[in-house]
């Protein structure tokens, strides 16, 4: 194939012959010209492989107004460059072209990761989050394309809800770690990220607070999700455990609920003291209804378990006149009123399922309550003894 100095005036002047013949530019080596039978002009590079050894052409451009002689010859010395480090443009295209998209990652995630690994509770998060925030901005983005700056992009404009934003950036950071284990890519590009700080919330009911709420509980027509709330304030589980608990995980004789490991946070089977109150609460549900349904809370199809407590959780709070508390703060009010009743901190913990003693920490200002009553009763009797 001929050599030549490419110039616009010598690109212009070539014709097209009976057959594809590329021009090779003298001035830049592995640059040329393919000009077709049909007169099309296309920029050209050819290289070879470093590793392999096998030569590779790849095509920059049609010749015209939207890519001129300038522009292919700064394109070609770009590309001869990477190659002369090692790369492989040719290659490097077709592993961009055939990368999945983020959309197709979320469904392999939610696939082989979070539907045989996670809580159902956990999945329907992952699901939300990557319907709502995740795929609506990056979805149609190949997952090689991923950068770090897409992640903090939408990380973000997350800022006002800095809870949420934190949780849908630790799923796209599991997300792409699995992506770089499956041979994706080659880095996870959520890494590194820094979270937005959250504020604990410290909601919990006092004695007036709680009386209330169980008087709305008691005067709701919906005694099935009444007594889901009754039993999750009585052993200040998650309402997942709750929802999803079923009879025979239950030993009334021995007043012990043993909680599957696929039920829990944590992962783990815990095996949770019941009360004399949540007991009696137990046998009160099963005289009720009987052995009707494998489920303690049943939803309208006896054979799956109660499943939204939303609507219910509004109209209670609201007909108990109680502002900013959510059905999980019924853990807080639960852990609270044991601590200020003086039960330690450890016990505690271990009641709620915290595998982290830092979990129960938040409570430790409450343990001082009965601490404090008990060395005032000193300072009454020497106060008193003085005056």
């Amino acid at each position: 194939m001929p050599n030549t100095r490419l110039t616009k005036s010598n690109i212009d002047r070539l014709s097209a012959t009976n057959r594809d013949t590329i021009y090779w530019d003298d001035g830049l080596h592995g640059f040329g010209l393919r000009v077709k039978t049909s007169g099309v002009k296309s920029f050209v590079v050819q290289y070879r492989n470093k590793q392999t050894g096998r030569s590779k052409r790849k095509t920059l451009g049609r010749y015209g107004p939207t890519l001129s002689l300038g522009a292919a010859r700064e394109m070609a010395r770009a590309l001869l460059a990477d190659v002369v480090r090692g790369g492989d443009p040719v290659a490097d295209a077709q592993t961009l072209r055939h990368s999945p998209t983020v959309t197709s990652l979320a469904a392999q995630y939610m696939t082989e990761h979070a539907e045989p690994k996670k809580r159902p509770g956990s999945v329907r998060n992952d699901r939300s989050m990557l319907d709502r925030y995740i795929l609506p901005k990056l979805g149609d983005l190949k997952v090689i394309e991923m950068t770090h700056q897409h992640v903090q992009k939408l990380h973000n404009q997350m800022r006002d809800t800095p809870y949420q934003a934190n949780r849908t950036l630790a799923l796209m950071s599991k997300m792409f770690e699995l992506s770089v284990r499956w041979g994706l890519r080659v880095d996870n590009p959520a890494r590194g990220i820094e979270k937005f700080p959250e504020e604990k919330r410290d909601r919990w009911l006092s004695d007036d607070e709680l009386q209330r709420l169980l008087v709305a509980l008691s005067e709701h027509p919906n005694q099935v999700a009444a007594n889901a709330i009754r039993l999750q304030l009585l052993t200040g589980a998650r309402i997942g455990e709750v929802l999803t608990a079923k009879w025979e995980d239950f030993d009334l004789d021995r007043a012990v609920w043993t909680k599957p490991s696929h039920h829990t946070k944590q992962k783990r089977r815990e095996h949770l003291p019941l009360s004399s109150a949540a007991s009696a609460l137990l046998v009160d549900i099963r005289d009720e209804r009987g052995s009707e349904s494998v489920w303690l809370f049943p939803g309208r199809s006896l054979d799956k378990p109660y499943k939204d407590l939303k609507g219910f959780w509004r109209s209670v709070t609201k007909s108990a006149g109680l502002e900013n508390y959510r059905i999980h703060d019924n853990r807080h009010t639960h852990a609270s009123h044991l601590v200020s009743s003086g039960l330690s901190l450890p016990i505690v913990g271990r009641l709620l399922g915290h595998t982290n003693p830092s979990t129960t920490q938040r409570y430790a200002h409450l343990a001082d309550d009965p601490l404090r009553q008990a060395a005032d009763v000193m300072g009454k009797k020497i106060g008193g003894g003085s005056s």
